[in-house]
This record gives C-alpha cells, sequence and structure tokens, in this order.
C-alpha cells in the first residue's frame, strides 16, 4: 500500500485536489468509495458539487497517500482517524499556507475521507463585513463588551459560527485582558490569544479544560461548544463569577436555546441570571454580482415569503443568471443571515416562569428582535441573496 501511495501519479492526482478544491473556493473535500466508483466532490458555498471519478484501481493509493499526508496509521482501516495536512503553494503568484482538517471515516466500500480547508484569508474578523444588520451588530457588540455573563452562538455545522466567535475575540483581544479559549480542533491561531485543543483520550475535555480555566486568572473565556451538563455548569458559574463566556450550541433559532439548556438539566434562574444574548446564524449564497438580473414574481409570492403587503409592492427580487465569473451557477461567495435575542428583564421573567420556546421567541419579536427570516428577506431586498436561498435555510 505504501509503495502504491508513493508513485508519481498518485501524488500528482492527490496535490492536485487539494491544489483545484482551493483555486474553486472550495470549504470541503469529500472523496468516497462506492461499490463499482470512486467519486470526489467540493463543497463550494455551502453545496456539494461532483468533480472527478478517478480510476477505481486507484482508490486504495489515494486513501493511503491522503492518510500518510495527515500522518496517520495507514494499517488502521477499522477505526475512524482524525489528522491535518499543511502544505504551501504558488497561487496566483503568491505562497499560500494551506491547512487541511482531515477525517477518515470506514465505510462499507472503503474508507470515506473529508477535508476541511482552513484557510485564514477567509476569516473574516472584521465583525461590520459579517452580514450583521446595523442594530442586530450593535447589540451584539454591546453584549461582548460587558464585563461579565454570557453570550451563546447557535447554529447548524458550518454556519459560521467560529467565525462570529473569532471576530467578537480579535475585538476584545487587547494587552489588558486575558482570553483563553477551549477548541474542539484549534482551526484558527490568533495571536495573543491562549487557546487549548481538546484531547478526549487522555480526559482533556471542554469541563476539564474549563475547570483549569478558572485558575488561569482569565477575563474572557471561550468554550468551543456546549455539549453536556457538566460543560454548560461550569460555563454559566463562570458567567455568574465575573467572566465573560462565549459559546456555541446545536440549535434551530435563537429562543430555542434557552429550552435546550433547560432540557440539559440547566436551572431556569440560572439561564435567566447568566446568559445575556444568543445569536442565530445561517449562510446563505450571495448572488454573483457579475450576472445579478431582475426575477419578476408575484406580490402574493412575496407576502407569502414573509413581506407586508406595503412591502410586496414595491420590492425588487434579484437572481443570478450564470456566468463564467460563477461557473454558471448564478451565485459566487456567501453572507450571514442573524438572529439576535437580547435577554432584557421581561425575558428574563419568561424564563424564570418557564416559558416555552415560541413564547420567548414571540416576545422577542414584540421587542424588535430581526428574526432569521426577516434578515434573509432583507438581504433578499438589497440583493445579496436570492429568496430560494433564503427559503433553503429559514423557516416562517
Amino acid at each position: 500500500m505504501e509503495k502504491a501511495a508513493e508513485e508519481a501519479p498518485v501524488i500528482k492526482l492527490v496535490n492536485y485536489i487539494l491544489t483545484d478544491a482551493v483555486k474553486r473556493g472550495a470549504s470541503d473535500i469529500h472523496m468516497e468509495p462506492y461499490e463499482k466508483e470512486y467519486r470526489i466532490r467540493y463543497r463550494i458555498d455551502g453545496v456539494l458539487q461532483a468533480m472527478m471519478t478517478p480510476p477505481f484501481k486507484l482508490r486504495d493509493a489515494i486513501i493511503s497517500r491522503v492518510k500518510i499526508m495527515s500522518k496517520l496509521d495507514i494499517s488502521e482501516k477499522r477505526l475512524p482517524q482524525d489528522g491535518r495536512i499543511m502544505i504551501k503553494m504558488v497561487l496566483n503568484g503568491r505562497k499560500k499556507a494551506l491547512d487541511f482538517r482531515v477525517s477518515v471515516l470506514p465505510t462499507l466500500h472503503g474508507e470515506k475521507i473529508v477535508m476541511r480547508l482552513l484557510d485564514k484569508e477567509n476569516l473574516r474578523l472584521d465583525m461590520t463585513k459579517l452580514g450583521f444588520e446595523q442594530e442586530s451588530l450593535d447589540k451584539f457588540t454591546k453584549a461582548i463588551f460587558k464585563p461579565y455573563g454570557m453570550v451563546l452562538v447557535t447554529g447548524p455545522t458550518g454556519s459560521g459560527k467560529t467565525n462570529t466567535l473569532y471576530s467578537s475575540i480579535s475585538q476584545l483581544n487587547t494587552p489588558d485582558t486575558n482570553i483563553v479559549t477551549a477548541e474542539d480542533p484549534v482551526e484558527f491561531q490568533l495571536p495573543g490569544i491562549n487557546q487549548v485543543q481538546m484531547k478526549e483520550q487522555i480526559g482533556l475535555n471542554f469541563a476539564a479544560a474549563l475547570r483549569s480555566f478558572l485558575r488561569q486568572d482569565p477575563n474572557i473565556i471561550l468554550v468551543g461548544e456546549i455539549r453536556d451538563f457538566e460543560t454548560a455548569e461550569i460555563a454559566i458559574k463562570a458567567a455568574l463569577t465575573g467572566h465573560l463566556v462565549l459559546s456555541t450550541l446545536h440549535t434551530n433559532d435563537a429562543p430555542s436555546t434557552i429550552s435546550r439548556l433547560m432540557n440539559m438539566g440547566i436551572e431556569p434562574f440560572l439561564v435567566a441570571t447568566s446568559v445575556h444574548m444568543i445569536v442565530a446564524q445561517r449562510l446563505v449564497r450571495r448572488i454573483c454580482a457579475d450576472c445579478r438580473t431582475e426575477e419578476s414574481i408575484t406580490p402574493q409570492l412575496l407576502m407569502d415569503a414573509g413581506y407586508t403587503p406595503e412591502e410586496a409592492k414595491t420590492v425588487k427580487v434579484y437572481k443570478g443568471a450564470g456566468c463564467s465569473t460563477c461557473g454558471n451557477k448564478g451565485y459566487k461567495g456567501r453572507c450571514g443571515l442573524y438572529e439576535v435575542l437580547e435577554i432584557t428583564d421581561e425575558m428574563r421573567e419568561l424564563i424564570l416562569v418557564g416559558a416555552s420556546a415560541l413564547e420567548l421567541r414571540k416576545k422577542a419579536i414584540e421587542q424588535g428582535m430581526i428574526t432569521l427570516r426577516k434578515s434573509g428577506l432583507i438581504k433578499a431586498k438589497l440583493g445579496q441573496t436570492t429568496l430560494e436561498e433564503v427559503f433553503r435555510e429559514t423557516v416562517l
């Protein structure tokens, strides 16, 4: 196997796949073995696209080559493995250092490999460029500059949560603050921030890291993800004892995050007093600027989408016709949709009496929260994205 993996055609092919993915702006590479074919797909702007099917006989050699590059055990084919590849390449005449996070999973017909591309240049640390509506950004900025409390960012995998958290801590990163992070894995290295990589196999999990953080005299703590009661409990205690805690959770929208914490076993009074803000986010594809055209849609359809009758008369929506810039897809790049829920005193009272996510949502909208759908409709009206994308990622 090792011999086959070292042969020139295989090395060239794997190098081509990695560099081609970078050139096309992919975020992930999927290498999938099936019974009679070997398929390679890239995730570009959040959507998987089939790219090539290399000769089936090269399957094992390609898998071994990637495993050698990511310093994994090529003889172990029965267990999942994780590693990373660091490569340097020249792109458009500039040297570029790239980092791939590699995950190998044994499937029915061989090992499936997924590589996540970590490109520092794609990390937007300027909060004004993330896509927040101005009032949402003002609320969010106010919350992260509070001396203590908890700010949660929620959304599915690949919705840009890490980017939002990194941009908020890079704003808070001054010589007079001590910022510690517990991440699994550490995606980007930020100067001036103490980042800790989780290692489950030796017992270094989020809860263990958090405990030791509290003895490290921190001002700001970032926890990669709250997965269990223990992590949630320590994070909330830290937020109540004068630390600013930033973290992520997997929930569908901002109000349901509160129910999720209570389902984990956290007391309502602890949730009400510690959590200051919840941000739910999604990423939608951005219309290609070179082929953007107006789309004709009936006012009734616009009202069904969520626009008011007045807006439906005047709103113009757009779509991409498809051109060489965007590979005839009509989309190029992505922008964020944000739902920012501020925990006001009225919200706290509702949480204390155990209100449902629906009641919390109603109250939040009353208090002026821009929902994910509304954020999407604003972006569609500005011609940044299409209504299809908004429907794909949000619900009314």
